[in-house]
């Protein structure tokens, strides 16, 4: 058997991971655990210097207590 070299071309991957299609299963994956946690959580998606970033945080008073009592959020990305 030969032996195979596998390259990747670093270009093209850092294009991926900001792309269009990553920010809209990033949204998905942030969508379902903001709506597993509750009222309170919102999200927000940017695109950083290398990769496109998606986050769920507490914005209430009582989100932000409830997520430092009972995890809510780590629970909710399972």
């Amino acid at each position: 058997m030969a032996k195979m070299k596998f390259v990747l071309n670093s270009n093209g991957v850092g294009q991926l991971l900001k792309s269009a299609e990553m920010q809209k299963v990033l949204t998905g994956h942030a969508t379902a655990i903001r709506n597993r946690c509750g009222d309170g959580y919102e999200q927000d998606i940017h695109v950083g210097k290398s990769r496109a970033n998606a986050m769920v945080n507490a914005t209430s008073h009582k989100a932000r207590r409830e997520n430092a009592k009972n995890n809510t959020l780590l629970k909710a990305v399972r």
